[in-house]
């Protein structure tokens, strides 16, 4: 694809403008950076979830700073043009003091062109103080890993007019202390709607309906690469764990019978070469 400039939290904002959609994925290696980039995706966001798609553990909330700076660097280094941002990670920003060197330290070591939070009207203070330390702040709001510790359970948000109400409020708050745009997870589509046209800042769906600014999904996801699980919002695009099973197996099988490999894939000696070293080792000067 074309040269495109570098993504950033104005030129989503502008596309908001525009009514230009917007769209994120998330990568935790170069690689896979390279391959979003290319596909002229806005933002990349290099998610805690690692700790469960590229990692597996059971869980994502024991994923530390200095994991999450690590992935950062090798997705920074393949992302181009897209924005880079990345997570703070579960209990590394408890207080806004904590929240602003674990943002500035993702930003300096991790390379991030910005970090996504998890947060409530509540945090609010530590957004502003982030914003104010020149890191800029993708808030998230719905389903949480805060909300998954708290009550055990993946619970969709907003479903009551007194919790759609909180939703619009933690939103709004968030917007308010500096926050450049906002993740909504698994809230009815039509709150979505109301929340995206409250908003100046845009606002990056998944699983929260198509009349918000943007729209998300786990890569690995999409892929077909993690099957654990099927939320109502995943749409898988290519299933390339079959594809990938399928070419090893046929690799592994090459080998054991013999057809891998052949006689393209070897490299030569000239005649008169073997012939001079078979002479020295028959002499055993080798």
């Amino acid at each position: 694809m074309s040269t495109r400039s570098k993504v950033s939290a104005t030129s989503l904002k502008n596309k908001k403008r525009k009514g230009q959609k917007i769209t994120l994925l998330t990568a935790y290696d170069s690689p896979m950076a390279e391959f979003i980039n290319a596909a002229g995706v806005d933002v990349v966001l290099v998610s805690d979830a690692v700790g469960t798609v590229g990692l597996g553990r059971s869980e994502a909330v024991s994923v530390s700073v200095e994991e999450m700076i690590y992935h950062t660097q090798a997705v920074a280094r393949g992302a181009g043009s897209a924005m880079v941002v990345t997570t703070l990670p579960f209990g590394a920003y408890e207080t806004v003091e904590q929240a602003v060197i674990t943002g500035v330290r993702l930003m300096k070591e991790g390379h991030a062109d910005g970090v996504h939070m998890e947060g409530t009207a509540a945090d609010a203070p530590k957004v502003k103080a982030l914003v104010h330390a020149g890191v800029p702040v993708l808030g998230h709001l719905g389903v949480t890993k805060q909300k998954i510790v708290r009550t055990g359970a993946i619970q969709t948000q907003g479903r009551t007019a007194v919790s759609a109400a909180v939703v619009v409020a933690d939103a709004v708050a968030l917007a308010e202390a500096g926050a450049f745009g906002l993740i909504l997870e698994c809230i009815p589509d039509r709150l979505g709607a109301i929340v995206t046209r409250s908003l100046d800042v845009p606002t990056i769906g998944i699983g929260a309906g198509p009349a918000c600014d943007g729209q998300a999904l786990v890569t690995q996801d999409m892929l077909g690469m993690f099957k654990e699980l099927s939320p109502r919002f995943l749409k898988v695009y290519l299933d390339l764990t079959q594809i990938i099973v399928t070419a090893l197996t046929q690799f592994r099988t090459e080998v054991e019978q013999g057809q891998y490999p052949g006689p393209e894939h070897c490299y030569a000696i000239e005649d008169e070469e073997l012939g001079k070293l078979l002479s020295q080792l028959r002499k055993g000067t080798i």
